[in-house]
Formats: C-alpha cells, sequence, structure tokens
C-alpha cells in the first residue's frame, strides 16, 4: 500500500518496477546470507564442546567466507540497482518539472518568486531522490533481515525472542512522535530555504540598484538575518534527530540486557545451548544497525515527502492558458479585431468595451497614458492573457481556434522588458530559428540597427552575454530583441514600447529599415514618443482602458485632443532641446 504522501510518485515507481524487483531479489539473497552468518557461528561454538579440530575449523570458516562473498555480492548489486534507479527517477522528474514549468502560464511566474521555483527544483528534488533510493534500499534491508532474524530467532527459543522485542511498541511510539516533528520541521526549513534563495536571486539580479542607492550593508545585514533563522530552524531539526538514534540505541540495548540476563540463565539451567545462544546474542549485535538506520530512514521519508508536497504543488499547477478541443494549426493571415473586449486582472478592470479592427498587413500605432491598457491589449494578441471568448479574432476566426504554436510562431514580440539570455549574441536572435543562417541573423541585425555594434565586438556574433544582456547598454538590448523578433519573418510584428531605450537618430534608421520590413505584415506599436508612430497607417488613443481617439496623424492633431496635446508637448521638448 503507498502512503498518501508518496502517491505523486507512484508513475515513477511503476516505470521502473521491474529493477525495483531486481534489487528487491538482491535485498532478499543479501540478507538471507548475512541472517544464515549467526547460524554458522552458533554452531561452530556448539561444536566446541566435542572439541577442536582443523577440519572443523576449516569447514566453519569456508562457510562464513561463502556467506560473506554472498552478501558481498548482492549488496553492490542492490545499492548499483537501487541507488541507479534513484537517479534515473530524479533525472525523470527534473525533466518533467521543467517541461510542466515551460508549459505554465505567464501569471503563474508572477506569483512565484524565482527563487522559491529554483530552491524547488533543486533541493526538494535531492531529498526526494534519498527518499526513492537511500530510504527504499535501508527500509528493505531492515524489514527483510529483521523478518529473518526473527526467524532464526522464534527457532532458537520464543521466550528469548518476546524479551528481546518488547520494547518495540515503545519504539513505534517513539517513530511516530519523532517522524511527524521531524515533517513539520523540515517543512519550514525548506520554506526558509526558499525565502533566501528568493532573497539572494533578487539581489543577484538588482545588483546595479543595489549598489546604486548604496545598500550593499543593509542587504548583507537582511540576508544574515534570514540565514540566521535558516540556521536556528535547521538546528532544532538536528537537535530532534540528535535525540531520536539514542532513544532508539536505548531501546535496543535495554533489549540486549533482557536478553543476556534472561537467556543466560537458561544456558546455565541448562534449558538452551550455548551455540544457539551465540547465535541469538549475534543477531541482536546485526540488529543494531538496522535499528539505527531506521532513525536516519525516518529523516529521510518525512523529509522526503514533505520536498514530495512542495514539489506536487508545482506539478497541480494547471496552465491558464492552453490549446482548447477546438484549437487547431492554422495560417495567419494578420486581420486582428478587438470586438466589445472587456477585461479585468485580478478582479481590476483593465479594458472596457473596447472595439478596433487592424487590417491584416496595415500597421497600427498606440499610445496612451501609463497604466491605460496599452501592454494588456497587445498580450491578448499571443495570448500571454486571455479574453473572453470571442472578444479577440484572427482573420475573422476566435483566437481559440488557432493553436498555441501556430499563433505564437506567426508573431514576433518584443516586450518592454527585453530579455536576453546569458548566450551568445547569435543564438539570442536566432532564438525559436534553429536553421538561421550567419546572412539571416546579420540581415535581422542591419534590420534592426545593431549590426554595426555587433561587429565591432572582438568577437562579434559570438559575443557572450551577460545575465538578462546585462553587458550590453539598454539600447543595444532593445535593438537585439528587435533583430530577434525581425528572423523569424512573422505575418504580425508587435513593438512595445521597443524603441524606449533609443535615440531619435538611431530611431529614425530603424524606422526607415522597419518601414520595408512592415511591407505585406501587420504591425502594431506601442510609444510615447509621436516620431515612432507619426507614420502608421491609424493611431490608437487608449485612455482608461478605452479607445478615445482614431485616427491618422494629421486626423488626430486636428481634434486637438490626447494626441494633439503630446505632439505640441514633444515639439517643445525638441526645440529646447536645440536651443
Amino acid at each position: 500500500m503507498i502512503p498518501q504522501s508518496m502517491r505523486p510518485l507512484l508513475p515513477y515507481l511503476k516505470r521502473y518496477r521491474w529493477s525495483f524487483v531486481a534489487g528487491a531479489v538482491c535485498v532478499v539473497l543479501s540478507n538471507g546470507a548475512w541472517a544464515g552468518l549467526p547460524k554458522v557461528i552458533g554452531n561452530a561454538a556448539q561444536s566446541l564442546e566435542g572439541g577442536v579440530n582443523r577440519h572443523k575449523l576449516f569447514i566453519f570458516a569456508l562457510q562464513v567466507l561463502a556467506l560473506a562473498v554472498v552478501r558481498g555480492i548482492f549488496l553492490f548489486l542492490t545499492r548499483w540497482i537501487v541507488i541507479g534507479v534513484s537517479r534515473d527517477i530524479e533525472f525523470d522528474l527534473r525533466n518533467d518539472l521543467f517541461a510542466h514549468l515551460e508549459s505554465l502560464s505567464y501569471s503563474y511566474y508572477q506569483r512565484m518568486r524565482t527563487g522559491d521555483i529554483m530552491a524547488r527544483v533543486t533541493n526538494d528534488l535531492n531529498a526526494v531522490r534519498m527518499l526513492m533510493g537511500p530510504a527504499i534500499m535501508y527500509s528493505a534491508n531492515t524489514v527483510v533481515f529483521t523478518a529473518a532474524a526473527l526467524w532464526f530467532m522464534m527457532r532458537n527459543s520464543p521466550k528469548l525472542t518476546f524479551y528481546a522485542f518488547l520494547p518495540l511498541p515503545v519504539v513505534s511510539v517513539v517513530i511516530q512522535y519523532f517522524g511527524r516533528r521531524i515533517h513539520e520541521r523540515f517543512e519550514r526549513i525548506q520554506a526558509m530555504f526558499s525565502d533566501i534563495s528568493a532573497r539572494a536571486q533578487e539581489n543577484f539580479s538588482g545588483a546595479r540598484v543595489v549598489r546604486a542607492y548604496v545598500q550593499e550593508e543593509a542587504e548583507i545585514a537582511s540576508f544574515e538575518t534570514a540565514n540566521q533563522e535558516y540556521i536556528a530552524r535547521s538546528l532544532k531539526l538536528v537537535r530532534l534527530m540528535g535525540m531520536l538514534w539514542p532513544t532508539l540505541e536505548l531501546m535496543l540495548g535495554l533489549a540486549m540486557v533482557l536478553v543476556l540476563w534472561i537467556g543466560g540463565r537458561e544456558v546455565l539451567a541448562g534449558h538452551m545451548q550455548i551455540g544457539a545462544f551465540t547465535a541469538f546474542n549475534i543477531y541482536m549485535m546485526q540488529l543494531t544497525f538496522p535499528i539505527i538506520a531506521l532513525g536516519w530512514v525516518i529523516s529521510i521519508f518525512q523529509r522526503g515527502t514533505a520536498s514530495v508536497g512542495r514539489l506536487n504543488e508545482i506539478m497541480q499547477e494547471q496552465p491558464k492558458i492552453s490549446d482548447g478541443p477546438e484549437a487547431r494549426d492554422l495560417y495567419v493571415e494578420g486581420e486582428i479585431e478587438f470586438r466589445g473586449l472587456n477585461f479585468e486582472y485580478e478582479g481590476k478592470p483593465v479594458l472596457r468595451d473596447l472595439n478596433l479592427r487592424i487590417p491584416a498587413g496595415s500597421s497600427m500605432a498606440i499610445v496612451g497614458p501609463t497604466g491605460s491598457g496599452k501592454t494588456t491589449l497587445v498580450d491578448l494578441i499571443p495570448r500571454i492573457y486571455d479574453a473572453a471568448p470571442g472578444m479577440v479574432l484572427l482573420d475573422g476566426r476566435p483566437i481559440r481556434e488557432f493553436s498555441l504554436a501556430s499563433l505564437r510562431e506567426s508573431i514576433g514580440f518584443v516586450p518592454q522588458e527585453t530579455f536576453l539570455f546569458s548566450e551568445r549574441i547569435r543564438e539570442n536572435i536566432a532564438l525559436g530559428v534553429s536553421s538561421a543562417t550567419d546572412q539571416e541573423i546579420h540581415n535581422a541585425a542591419d534590420a534592426a540597427n545593431i549590426a554595426r555594434d555587433i561587429e565591432g565586438f572582438p568577437e562579434q556574433y559570438q559575443t557572450m552575454v551577460g545575465e538578462r544582456g546585462i553587458t550590453l547598454s539598454g539600447g543595444q538590448k532593445q535593438r537585439t530583441a528587435l533583430a530577434r523578433a525581425l528572423i523569424r519573418n512573422p505575418r504580425i510584428l508587435i513593438l512595445d514600447d521597443a524603441l524606449s531605450s533609443v535615440d531619435t537618430h538611431t530611431e529614425d534608421k530603424i524606422l526607415n529599415h522597419l518601414r520595408e520590413v512592415m511591407q505585406g505584415r501587420t504591425t502594431i506599436f506601442i510609444s510615447h514618443r509621436v516620431s515612432t508612430v507619426r507614420n502608421a497607417d491609424r493611431i490608437a488613443v487608449l485612455h482608461e482602458g478605452r479607445i478615445v481617439e482614431l485616427g491618422t496623424h494629421d486626423e488626430l492633431l486636428a481634434l486637438n485632443g490626447y494626441y494633439s496635446d503630446l505632439y505640441n508637448k514633444q515639439l517643445l521638448e525638441e526645440e529646447l532641446a536645440e536651443v
């Protein structure tokens, strides 16, 4: 019967069931040989009453050697098979966790800290591996050897066996008490470890901000406080485990005192042979390690089950956005329509009764004050967020009829927050286009006006960028991300304030390149600069989740509304900058 806490691991146990069966056979043979050793020694001791000769000693020595060799061989095989399987399960579980995390929606990563996720897929995963390997192996060894030893001990003396196992009920109570406490404390320790990991990750990612605000000492002090709490919780667990093993040894010691006292009297009274008594005491000695190992196994089991629960929390998460039964791989032309769109995020309305149609192959610019819903609107196109059915249409079809793969492969998206991987510039540009040639990568970089910068680096396209592209300037990162979007040759190109970090001169160059690239594809700009959006086929002004102005650059200027005010303000800023 599989414990409830281990049910999530059942598929992995089934996958490697024959390996576990082979390991179980090795456990039986190994412990069978080990359990036969006291019997041989007992027979040798008993034979001393009839005198000692070399032949007897040679026979008994061969028997002991043979049992030791058999035990050694099958003990090696047990460890090789069971510990090997635990590594295989760790491999599979890590892959499954990563694949599942990759399938989860963006909203999951907005509410979960990166450090917490990393702690679970490293520290907790290691605890599960220990549960599936050493814990299973030592538990099996303890059960099999105890059963074999009990059978031999009962044959020698049922009365003595009763006294030997008399403390067992107390041991079970002790195990249950300590096991529950270890489980609770380890869960708290893992939660604290997640906090520490998250704090460290945030500090490393935000190193520039920490230094800019001279917060090194404050962050060190804060980390030290969290680390002290982690150590304090860990020491409580250490003290608890430190009490468990001596308690189990005390129970075993009491049992051995009873056996020596009562068994010795049985031998003196002639009710028990010296050989049987010798074998019985060796069995008691051999049970010492399994009993001590039992305390270690309890600790591993409680840690492992606590970690299984934490990992299962991830596996139970379901992607909020996925392909429905109506989804198919369809070709994307590029016509986009928002029809009576209402959208709220965490109960807060963001977009209200919005109607907008963007013809295929046209360009649409979206402007508006911060918080008006511009980014949320374009996030609905690649289904980073999902609107209600029928509110977002692509090529006249509800967007959910397009499979996520065919939809997103048709979209080139440059988000507000530029993210580059810790890889070569070449790999960052060619992301998702494994067949991209050097010429195609150069053309995309040239269109994004980053080719000259890259070719000025000593290693050019082989240049490694730091984490999140930290070794590049803000403008270089944005242009590299733009090149990454262009190389996909997408039917829909979305630029969410993608030129905010470049100067106006560089912006003009990029826009000139983009006019050629935009031919025949639907392009959506989000920008606060009029210079970026003025040549778009149409411009939509978004305010508090609604479109309040819509038209060409000249038409919006004639309205003397928000767009006109924005244009006049930026015109004044440019004139003042020239003075």
